[in-house]
């Protein structure tokens, strides 16, 4: 039996994965899905209980699971507390620990929410992106990095930028793989105008893709590029490929193309057969934390996502993402979509097409 350990976190964390128990109970019930659920408290709030957001213990537990599903890490509370021991700490130590190394963040635009983008109608109706985040180096973390006093008394901040061939191959060939099933086409972007890091990221991904994946068509685009193209022209994307730090802005953008950063999931994957992880990208949202209006959305798709990379069931991922679709159809809004359902009225609506 396949093991699934939540880690609800922090914020609006626990409200998402509740409605996500709900949905893996369903599918229990009645979809033939045996799976056992274990969880454990996860960033602030594991810092709050053991004075660290990732107790050892914990950390085994996901190593030993088939699948990882959290909900959301940080907030203003711990802001004062040591770096190496805020919740985000204990986020990328997880990732790291955990190697998974290829993020993937699918921005899809369903057709009932076409209209509920900040762009046009016509921009957006229609779009599905996969963005290929390289999740366990960069500048998140390389090295040297710290804040120092200079001998003249001013104080500096640095961080390190570093990518090695391996790293930058292994995501590269995930991307190239993906869009071979998709629409056949990968933009890579980094700042190779103005970064060595950028420059060599260019290097590799262009020996590896006339080395083994020519098939496929390659386009190289600045990263500041692709943030003004995702506004201007969305749909001109397939796969993106890129590094950590420009990854976890450009699939904030793309989000709101699809009408809300409450509806997008993701899947951490490394090496097969080796436990993935996934979350909503949305973050803790602690302005409305335990007031019930957060959209459980993609919670419940980011679970769709494990039932599909790492629970070997797609049949069950396949009629959850359809549910979730249904229920959009059926007029299912969330504030954060100009509704008016709670996060357990939108897990319900999910849960009746289901």
């Amino acid at each position: 039996m396949k093991t699934l350990l939540l880690l609800p976190g922090d914020g609006i964390g626990p409200e998402v994965i509740a409605e996500v128990r709900k949905v893996v109970a369903a599918l229990m019930a009645k979809g033939g899905l045996e799976l056992t659920l274990v969880e454990r408290p996860f960033g602030g709030t594991s810092y709050d209980l053991h004075g660290t957001p990732l107790t050892a213990e914990a950390e085994a537990v996901a190593l030993a699971s088939d699948a990882v599903l959290m909900g959301a890490v940080g907030g203003p509370k711990w802001a004062g507390v040591g770096r190496d021991v805020r919740p985000e700490a204990g986020l990328l130590r997880l990732r790291k620990s955990m190697d998974v190394f290829a993020n993937l963040r699918p921005a899809i635009c369903f057709d009932a929410l076409a209209d509920a983008s900040t762009l046009k109608h016509e921009v957006v109706a229609g779009l599905d992106i996969m963005i290929v985040r390289e999740l366990c180096g960069g500048v998140y973390f390389g090295q040297p990095r710290g804040i120092e006093t200079l001998p003249d008394g001013q104080r500096r901040g640095f961080d390190t930028q570093v990518y090695t061939t391996s790293e930058i191959e292994r995501i590269a060939r995930v991307a190239f793989e993906l869009a071979r099933s998709r629409d056949n086409r990968v933009t890579s972007a980094e700042k190779s105008n103005v970064m060595e890091s950028g420059l060599f990221w260019r290097e590799v991904v262009t020996d590896i893709h006339a080395r083994d994946y020519a098939d496929v068509k390659l386009d190289h685009m600045l990263a500041d590029n692709c943030s003004m193209q995702l506004v201007r022209n969305p749909k001109q994307f397939d796969v993106i490929l890129t590094d950590n730090l420009f990854g976890d802005l450009l699939s904030d953008q793309a989000s709101m193309a699809t009408g809300s950063i409450g509806l997008l999931p993701s899947a951490a994957l490394g090496v097969a057969g080796k436990p993935g992880l996934y979350e909503p990208i949305h973050g803790s949202a602690p302005d409305i934390a335990g007031q019930g209006v957060a959209n459980p959305v993609a919670a419940i798709l980011s679970f769709e996502m494990a039932l599909r990379w790492s629970l070997e069931r797609p049949d069950l991922a396949d009629r959850l993402y359809g549910a979730v679709e249904a229920a959009l159809n059926g007029g299912a809004r969330t504030r954060d979509l100009g509704g008016k359902l709670s996060t357990e009225e939108m897990g319900a609506a999910i849960l009746a097409q289901l």
